[in-house]
């Protein structure tokens, strides 16, 4: 189910945030399975390449504080790479119920875009494969896709090899 932004009551934060940065995009909803919120069934969904789509995961620094991983659905952050990316010795993923609070957003529904606060954010270079990847939109049932470099420039993020190999 594709929508067009333009002419949509639903338009996410994230959404408004893009087009006041005038960064072109495709908002895509998806039914929500509330026993299934992963990046998988939101890439099953939508009917796209599973490595096309993009998981936001938040992680704590044992000395830098948060950090944001985007990696593909299908895969696993490697911690090791995560914080020397970050710039530090140990990373371990936020427990879901700080979530909430210190990110703005939800399970199923966290997005590099628009946090309440702007945290290092690093994307597995996979998304360099791609011309355009899926990332949520902010909100259960909505993802946009737009190009992983608009994204990167967007964020402030750098590219690089976040996930476990094989």
């Amino acid at each position: 189910m594709s929508r067009s932004a333009k002419n949509d009551k639903t338009k996410t934060n994230v959404m408004r945030l893009l087009d006041a940065a005038k960064i072109p995009y495709e908002a895509k909803e998806y039914p929500v399975d509330e026993n299934d919120l992963s990046g998988s069934h939101a890439a099953d969904m939508l009917g796209v390449d599973h490595g096309s789509v993009f998981k936001t995961l938040v992680l704590k620094g044992e000395r830098t504080g948060f950090l944001v991983c985007c990696i593909p659905v299908d895969g696993e952050v490697d911690l090791k790479k995560a914080a020397k990316a970050a710039g530090d010795k140990k990373v371990e993923m936020l427990p879901m119920k700080d979530l909430l609070a210190t990110t703005g957003y939800i399970r199923g529904g966290c997005s590099p875009i628009g946090m309440k606060k702007k945290f290092p954010t690093f994307i597995d270079e996979a998304a360099l494969k791609y011309e355009t990847i899926a990332v949520s939109a902010g909100q259960r049932g909505f993802q946009v896709l737009l190009s992983p470099q608009a994204l990167a420039d967007y964020v402030g993020a750098k590219l690089l090899d976040l996930q476990q190999n094989g």
